[in-house]
């Protein structure tokens, strides 16, 4: 089975076609052979935070090699679903929306007939993506998430399956295949074994890839979301986020081969999977498998970004494309709820002289901590450390990996309970290190005495510069203000100092 169509020029996914960056939301119907969607955005820009997400499985895709038709059942699911989400969009007065159609749509005979029908009911143009279209896309939406992704990015859908390189920020070759699950299910007539030989005979193209030896997989599309989540279920992974986790080569293959012979009625029992998505779990799982037995990569990463995410991506301008995500979504954060928004920043460029040494990646995340450092603040104190912990490390931020996001969010937890030790039942805070622990506490408690100091009020952490000294911390204070070094700012100063191997000073002057 040879791919659909291929592509090597290094270049960008169609953009929106709908407006331009504006104030008000932004709205994105993906309309695939297994799932209609709907995303509304708060806005056009690096990091929209997401209003409504409504998800409809209608699978217009099935049956689909048999037939050449989109099934009827599917697409009375997929209208209904369409003229709900107009009324959606309209209900938030929507500024720009887009609707982009993917391999069911463009492959069926009666694909052209149905757009015309959805876009009566979505109330705009409705786009059909080419195969080298839809991977870009889904490879921009990557990016978007994790902008030093480096492999392969790998678009499952229910009709097809779209492989983009990336490398630098940039995409390079890509081909789509003709085997989503569903297409699959119907080609192989329920047989795992014969989807097998399908994949493989499509996938002898590959190599026009180049090398994937020792690189990553960038899994996109709910079928090996679910693998995921099943995988972490598993392993009673701690933190049930599925942006950026990382499953090893080994454990790939391992759960693709259990995956893919078990029975229907073993799937539905599956708690995490929802019915609707477990008939299609295991032709997923044998296309993961083939692509990596066919490849060196070696590792999937979840990645929760796609060709929604894409559309947004690509129409950003390069400046807007540059930024951090991270960094991006907690300003964002700081800007909303935080009591004094600069003070974030006056706080970062303050404790930096406890970090001589720094790099620039643990700059970053420095920087992270100090605008997420005050989210807690309205809730109740016996719930901030915990809860301001929760807040954090579950945020539907991208740009960080798992670890990063434990060890931001323990050093907020620590700026609001002090040294104290992690409770035993630690959670994602498990998938720190000794060291990873040691600079959370050290980041966190030099912001608990930022606050101390200064209340959360701007530009009061100037007057009390920080310096450190081979066996000393020492905080300046004016004589004028020395009334603000009483007992909480000398025991704060003190804790901060001890994690340091120092002893705290005040110097009043």
């Amino acid at each position: 089975m040879a791919p659909i169509a291929t592509a090597t020029a290094e270049t960008r996914g169609p953009a929106l076609t709908l407006g331009r960056k504006g104030r008000g939301p932004v709205a994105i119907v993906d309309i695939g052979s297994n799932s209609v969607r709907l995303v509304i955005y708060e806005n056009f820009s690096r990091t929209p935070a997401v209003v409504h997400n409504e998800k409809a499985i209608c699978a217009i895709g099935r049956n689909m090699v048999t037939t050449g038709r989109l099934h009827d059942e599917g697409i009375a699911l997929a209208l209904e679903a369409l003229g709900r989400f107009r009324m959606l969009t309209d209900a938030h007065k929507v500024e720009m929306r887009d609707a982009v159609a993917t391999a069911a749509a463009r492959d069926a005979s009666n694909g052209a007939e149905f757009v015309r029908k959805a876009e009566t009911l979505w109330g705009g143009p409705i786009r059909i993506l080419s195969g080298e279209e839809e991977a870009r896309l889904a490879a921009e939406g990557v990016l978007a998430g994790t902008p030093d992704a480096d492999g392969l990015v790998a678009d499952l859908g229910g009709g097809s399956l779209d492989v983009v390189t990336v490398r630098k920020g940039k995409t390079g070759a890509a081909m789509t295949f003709p085997f989503g699950p569903l297409r699959l299910m119907d080609q192989s007539k329920d047989d795992p074994d014969k989807a097998r030989k399908l994949v493989d005979r499509g996938l002898e193209g590959l190599s026009k890839l180049g090398d994937l030896t020792g690189r990553s997989l960038y899994a996109v599309g709910g079928a090996w979301r679910s693998f995921a989540r099943i995988d972490m279920e598993n392993r009673h992974y701690p933190l049930h986020v599925l942006h950026d986790y990382p499953i090893p080569r080994g454990r790939t293959l391992d759960l693709c081969e259990i995956l893919s012979r078990q029975s229907k009625k073993s799937l539905e029992l599956m708690k995490v999977v929802s019915r609707r998505r477990s008939e299609a779990l295991p032709y997923g799982a044998v296309v993961l498998e083939r692509l990596m037995l066919a490849t060196g990569l070696k590792e999937v990463v979840v990645s929760a970004y796609g060709v929604r995410e894409g559309l947004l991506y690509a129409s950003l301008t390069p400046e807007e494309r540059d930024k951090d995500p991270l960094i991006e979504f907690a300003a964002a954060t700081n800007a909303r709820i935080s009591r004094a928004p600069l003070h974030a920043g006056e706080m970062f460029e303050w404790m930096a002289p406890l970090f001589p040494g720094e790099k620039e990646p643990e700059r970053r995340i420095r920087r992270a901590i100090c605008l997420f450092s005050d989210v807690g603040w309205r809730r109740h104190p016996d719930d901030r450390a915990l809860g301001a912990f929760n807040q954090v490390v579950t945020a539907p931020f991208a740009g960080a990996t798992h670890r990063e996001r434990a060890l931001i969010a323990t050093a907020v937890f620590h700026r609001y309970s002090g040294d104290g030790d992690f409770p035993s039942d630690g959670g994602a805070h498990d998938l720190l290190n000794a060291e990873d622990e040691r600079l959370a506490r050290r980041i966190g408690l030099a912001a608990r005495l930022a606050f101390s100091l200064s209340a959360s009020a701007e530009r009061e952490l100037p007057h009390y510069p920080l310096r450190m000294t081979p066996a000393r911390l020492l905080l300046d204070v004016s004589s004028r203000r020395q009334r603000i070094a009483g007992e909480p700012v000398q025991k704060r100063l003190g804790t901060l100092a001890a994690v340091f191997d120092r002893k705290g000073e005040i110097l009043i002057g």
